[in-house]
C-alpha cells in the first residue's frame, strides 16, 4: 500500500529516535506533472513526472545532518536515519542550530481558507496541447512574427508534509496551471524575441491562450529595429514585469542571513528609513489561491501578515530560527527548505503600495527617459547596493515612446534609488510579488 507523506514523515521521525538521535524534523513531497510543448503545430515535447522525495534532519546535541532519498521503503528509511545520525557525530558544533520550542510551533490553520488546491479533475495531456497550440497560432498570426520559439502548457500537484520530534505535524497540497508563449521577430542580427505567459493555482482563474499568444507577439513586434540611446543620466520607468526585480533586491539585503554575515547594504538600517514615507512593504503568506501562500514556515511556525517597510521605514528583517538566533532576535516565520537542504529565511508574498497614477501617466511626466521592459545580467553590490544592469525597452521624448531600445546599461545606487521610486497603478494582484511599474529619477545609461 502506498504511504502518504504524513505516515513516511512519523516512519522517518521514528527511524531517527530509534538510530539515537536526540531531535529530528522530516520532510515528505510528494507530486505529479504533466508538460506540453509545441512547434509549428505539431506536439513537439511531453514529459509528465510522479514521485515523492523524503528529507530527514537529525540533531545530536548542537550537530546536525541531513540526508535526503527519493526511496520510501522501511530498509532504506532506515538506512537514512542511521546514515544522517553517523554524519551529525561527526559535524561541527552549532550553537544557533535546533528545534523550535514547542510553544513556538503552529497549532491550528484554516487551510480552506487559503484555497491551494483546485478540485477540478487534473487536465487531460489533450487539453494542455490544445492549449499551447491555440496560444502558438495567435502569436504567428502577429504581422511580423517570423516564428513561434515556443509554446506550451503544463500542470502540476504537489503535497508537502513536515513532522518534528517535539509535536509538529501538518501538510498541505497545492496546483498550478500554466501557459507560456515566445515569439521571434526579424532575422539574424536584427531578430528580436519577447514572451507572455500565466501561471494560476485554479485552472478557472487562467489567462485564455489565445491572449497569452496575441500578447507575446505583440510584444516581439514592438522590439523591431532597436537601437542604442544616447549616454547619459535619465528617469528610467521600470516596467511592471520587471519592476518586482527592484523589491527583490530590497528583500535581500534584509534577510537575515545576510544580516548575520554582515554582507548587507543595509546593514545598519532597521528603524531608518528606506523608502519613500508614502510606502510600505507588506508580507501576506495567507492571501487566497497565491503560489506563495502557506499556512506555517518550513520549521513549523505560523506564518503571519507583517510589514517589512511601514511609511518607508524599515521594521525588521526576515529570519528563520537560526538567523534570529543570532542576531538575538524571534524567528519571522520565514524559513524555507527543500528535501535536501536546510531551512533559511525567504519571503512570501510581498506587496508595495501602488500610486494613483496609470503607467501611461507617469511615461507622460518623465520628458525624456527609458522605459525598461527586459533586464539582463546584473552586478549587485551586496555590501555597498551598487547597481548596474544590462537593459532594453522603449526610448521616451516628450512624454510619449519613441522607438525601441536595446544593448544598454543602467546604474546607480539601489538605497539611493529606492528613496526616489515613483510607483503606478498597474501590479498584478494575483502574484505573489505584487509590484507596480516603478519610475526612478536620475539614473545613469550608458548607451551611444
Amino acid at each position: 500500500m502506498t504511504q502518504t507523506p504524513e505516515t513516511l514523515c512519523h516512519a522517518l521521525i521514528d527511524a531517527a529516535r530509534k538510530a539515537g538521535a536526540d531531535a529530528a524534523d522530516a520532510m515528505a513531497a510528494a507530486g505529479s506533472s504533466l508538460s506540453i510543448e509545441v512547434r509549428e503545430g505539431r506536439l513537439e515535447h511531453a514529459e509528465r513526472s510522479e514521485g515523492t522525495d523524503l528529507g530527514l534532519r537529525v540533531f545530536l546535541g548542537q550537530r546536525q545532518a541531513l540526508v535526503s532519498s527519493s526511496d520510501s521503503r522501511p530498509e532504506t528509511i532506515a538506512a537514512m536515519a542511521e546514515r544522517a545520525v553517523a554524519m551529525a557525530r561527526e559535524a561541527p558544533e552549532d550553537p544557533y542550530t535546533g528545534l523550535a520550542a514547542p510553544d513556538q510551533l503552529a497549532q491550528n490553520w484554516d487551510l480552506a481558507a487559503l484555497d491551494l488546491n483546485d478540485p477540478t479533475a487534473d487536465p487531460a495531456p489533450a487539453a494542455l496541447q490544445e492549449d499551447a497550440l491555440a496560444a502558438e497560432a495567435a502569436c504567428q498570426a502577429i504581422d511580423g512574427i517570423s516564428q513561434v520559439q515556443s509554446a506550451g502548457a503544463g500542470y502540476g500537484r504537489s503535497s508537502v508534509y513536515l513532522a518534528t520530534s517535539n509535536g509538529f505535524s501538518g501538510g498541505y497540497t497545492r496546483t498550478g496551471r500554466s501557459i507560456s508563449c515566445t515569439g521571434i521577430a526579424g532575422t539574424g542580427t536584427g531578430m528580436e524575441r519577447d514572451y507572455d505567459g500565466d501561471s494560476r493555482t485554479y485552472q478557472s482563474d487562467l489567462r485564455s491562450a489565445e491572449e497569452i499568444g496575441r500578447s507575446a507577439g505583440e510584444r516581439t513586434v514592438a522590439r523591431m529595429n532597436a537601437r542604442r540611446p544616447k549616454t547619459g543620466t535619465y528617469p528610467v520607468l521600470f516596467d511592471e514585469r520587471i519592476s518586482a526585480s527592484l523589491i527583490g533586491h530590497l528583500l535581500s539585503a534584509v534577510n537575515g542571513a545576510a544580516i548575520a554575515r554582515g554582507s548587507s547594504w543595509l546593514q545598519d538600517s532597521l528603524g531608518q528609513q528606506v523608502l519613500p514615507t508614502h510606502l510600505s512593504v507588506i508580507e501576506d503568506p495567507h492571501r487566497p489561491r497565491i503560489a506563495g501562500s502557506r499556512p506555517f514556515d518550513g520549521e513549523g511556525l505560523a506564518t503571519r501578515r507583517r510589514a517589512i517597510v511601514e511609511d518607508g521605514t524599515l521594521t525588521g528583517w526576515t529570519l528563520d530560527l537560526a538567523s534570529a538566533r543570532k542576531l538575538g532576535m524571534e524567528s519571522t516565520a520565514n524559513a524555507a527548505r527543500g528535501i535536501g537542504s536546510v531551512p533559511s529565511p525567504s519571503n512570501w508574498n510581498v506587496a508595495l503600495t501602488q500610486g494613483d497614477q496609470s503607467r501611461a501617466d507617469l511615461i507622460a511626466g518623465m520628458g525624456t527617459g527609458l522605459l525598461v521592459t527586459s533586464l539582463i545580467g546584473s552586478t549587485i553590490n551586496p555590501n555597498t547596493g551598487d547597481y548596474s544592469r544590462g537593459a532594453s525597452g522603449f526610448w521616451v521624448e516628450n512624454g510619449a515612446i519613441a522607438y525601441p531600445v536595446n544593448e544598454c546599461t543602467i546604474a546607480g545606487n539601489l538605497r539611493d534609488m529606492l528613496m526616489r521610486i515613483v510607483p503606478a497603478n498597474d501590479a498584478r494582484s494575483y502574484l505573489s510579488r505584487v509590484v507596480p511599474s516603478l519610475l526612478v529619477e536620475g539614473m545613469t545609461l550608458a548607451g551611444n
